[in-house]
């Protein structure tokens, strides 16, 4: 996410290092190159020059403290700047209603389907009712698709597969979430590859009919500048309530994010990476500001984590650990438990500097199929004793799980470096936090 921007971002930040001051001529290249940066990522030309005016005269206007070199002090204000410019702070989706009624409109291929369930997921786990509406009645796969996603996650999908009326339909699934006792009705409907008359008209009848309490916008990110237009187009319409960014872990310039707001002058809500259910995450502009300018995103990770966090299973791994009997049982559960928190680049590069280590490298979900082949490969016995695992079981296992024998030498060697420092962290009070990654294949 935002690869090329970061990247092009530091380098306009190196022209101001060695410099002992911010002036009007050491300033200007680095200036130049920053808004050089921001319309190659595809932001809005009156948007990039605005607020690189707006960076130049706040670091024009500010003194360099003795500890701050002036790069870092441009940083700290494109940062501030970056954040403004998205939104300032983070703006929650509105959920009043009996039940609450959430419209989800855009143009077809933009993942409202997908985000229809996504949204639907992350409110069940928050103890929320939710219903999901079938109501493209145009593309009969949409149907199936939410139904599939509706099962996958434990959620109702109400849909009247017969009925070319998706008023009648929307109507009818309130009534239905108002006996069934379904707080949230999520109203996914049909989109078109381009805006027609067609397509507003039904969308701002949806609208008008149900007074939904949120009516929400959804945008294929990876689509840049044209992503923006389509949004002002619907919004002339519908005056929707916020914004939803897709398919932001492809290879998008990242621009949309940056221009839509002030463009719009509506909310990004929620961002998506990914198709599973849990990558979705609340639009915090202060947080993408600071992904974007490779400082990471601590807070995001930790949120990750405690929403896939089993309180069970970490004390039952704890007292593994103080038994020193961790096994790749054990570890086999906690990749899943990294799995299930989204991409794994999108993670890494949550952690502050890993962005640019991880520049050029080839770190996705299929980075864990091999070392889940081997362990797979492994019997219940050699799984729950890894000291066993001699010569000739060695071979068996790389055979069995299509890796070589220094991949398994390299797995088993790094395993037991990390039962060894597991057994040091314990005996220093420091068990709960011994788990430490993997990598043995040099990617």
């Amino acid at each position: 996410m935002f690869d090329n921007l970061s990247t092009k971002l530091d380098q306009a930040f190196k022209t101001l290092k060695g410099q002992g001051r911010i002036t009007e001529i050491n300033i200007a290249k680095t200036i130049k190159e920053i808004r050089r940066a921001l319309i190659d990522a595809d932001v809005n030309y009156k948007v990039a020059k605005e607020v690189t005016d707006n960076i130049k005269t706040a670091a024009l206007g500010r003194d360099v403290l003795i500890a701050v070199s002036p790069g870092q002090l441009l940083v700290k204000i494109t940062q501030e700047e970056l954040t403004e410019l998205m939104g300032g702070s983070k703006v929650d989706i509105n959920l009043k209603g009996d039940p609450a009624v959430i419209l989800i409109s855009g143009l077809q291929g933009s993942g409202k389907t997908t985000f229809s369930g996504k949204l639907a997921h992350m409110l069940k786990k928050q103890g929320r009712q939710v219903l999901l509406t079938a109501c493209d009645i145009y593309r009969p796969a949409a149907i199936d698709q939410l139904k599939v996603l509706g099962e996958q996650i434990g959620v109702e999908v109400y849909a009247e597969p017969e009925n070319k009326n998706a008023v009648q339909i929307a109507r009818n699934a309130i009534d239905h979430a108002k006996k069934t006792g379904k707080k949230i009705v999520i109203v996914d409907t049909a989109g078109r590859l381009a805006i027609d008359e067609e397509m507003m008209n039904e969308i701002a009848s949806l609208k008008e009919a149900l007074n939904p309490s949120e009516t929400l916008f959804v945008v294929d990110s990876m689509t840049g500048q044209d992503a923006v237009n389509t949004a002002k187009a619907f919004n002339e319409r519908l005056d929707f309530d916020g914004v939803i960014l897709t398919k932001l872990d492809g290879d998008s310039r990242g621009g949309a994010a940056l221009s839509i707001r002030k463009v719009v002058d509506k909310p990004i809500k929620f961002i998506s990476t990914g198709e599973k259910m849990d990558a979705i995450d609340v639009f915090h502009p202060d947080r993408m500001a600071q992904r974007i300018l490779g400082m990471g995103d601590v807070i995001s990770l930790v949120e990750r984590a405690q929403q896939n966090f089993d309180e069970e299973e970490a004390r039952r791994l704890n007292k593994k650990i103080r038994k020193n009997q961790f096994n790749f049982d054990d570890f086999l559960s906690q990749l899943e438990q990294i799995k299930k928190m989204g991409n794994i680049r999108d993670l890494m590069g949550m952690i502050p500097g890993m962005g640019k280590m991880m520049k050029g490298l080839d770190i996705d979900d299929e980075s864990f199929k091999p070392i889940e082949a081997i362990i797979k490969s492994m019997t219940k016995e050699e799984r729950a004793n890894p000291d066993i695992i001699n010569g000739s079981r060695r071979k068996r296992i790389a055979k069995g799980s299509g890796t070589s024998i220094q991949q398994v030498n390299s797995l088993m060697k790094q395993f037991a470096d990390m039962r060894k420092l597991m057994k040091t962290m314990n005996k220093m009070g420091g068990g709960k936090r011994a788990l430490a990654n993997l990598n043995p294949f040099g990617r």
